[in-house]
């Protein structure tokens, strides 16, 4: 944990300071082990209500760092989170992950997609992660993270996720267009 005034110790790791130990963070920090978390899931029985509304998901995000201290804080999200800024409805199933319920198949759907603006479609992402930097201040870095272009289109295009990613790998082939 890095002192006052100081850069957060992982930020200072990625930079290629000589450190004294390594930076410490865990994936997946939030979660079923904690009693607190699993609390609020009772109280906010949707990932998406948890991920979504800010005092909920800066709650979950400080849970383990309160507890442990990692030197990195973790924003409680999922990868999938700018789909329905792009105007593809999704839910996060239990134990079964992204739920798109019309995967983008056509032309027209694409076409019919928004471009996303994170201010408007997302503004609690600014929020969580403003909150959460100014709580733990430099004793830790904030960490998002989010899908990249592709892990979005695999996932809306497929309607869940996949093994195989065949729809996909499908329309990479037979229309390549469709895709850009």
């Amino acid at each position: 944990m890095a002192g006052l005034n100081q850069v957060p110790y992982l930020l200072r790791a990625a930079r290629g300071e000589k450190l004294d130990r390594p930076p410490v963070w865990m994936m997946r920090q939030a979660g079923r082990y904690m009693k607190a978390y699993r609390d609020l899931r009772e109280k906010y029985p949707s990932f998406r209500q948890r991920s979504e509304i800010p005092e909920v998901a800066i709650e979950v995000s400080l849970q383990p760092w309160r507890s442990f201290q990692p030197d990195g804080v973790i924003l409680f999200s999922d990868i999938v989170t700018p789909l329905p800024g792009l105007g593809i409805d999704m839910d996060i199933a239990e134990g079964k992950g992204p739920i798109i319920d019309r995967p983008i198949r056509t032309q027209a759907q694409v076409d019919a997609l928004r471009s996303l603006d994170p201010v408007e479609s997302l503004p609690f992402i600014r929020e969580i992660l403003q909150a959460l930097r100014q709580e733990v201040g430099d004793r830790s870095t904030v960490l998002g993270f989010v899908g990249a272009p592709w892990t979005l289109a695999a996932y809306a295009v497929e309607g869940k996720g996949s093994k195989t990613y065949s729809v996909i790998k499908g329309m990479a082939f037979s229309d390549p267009t469709i895709l850009h």
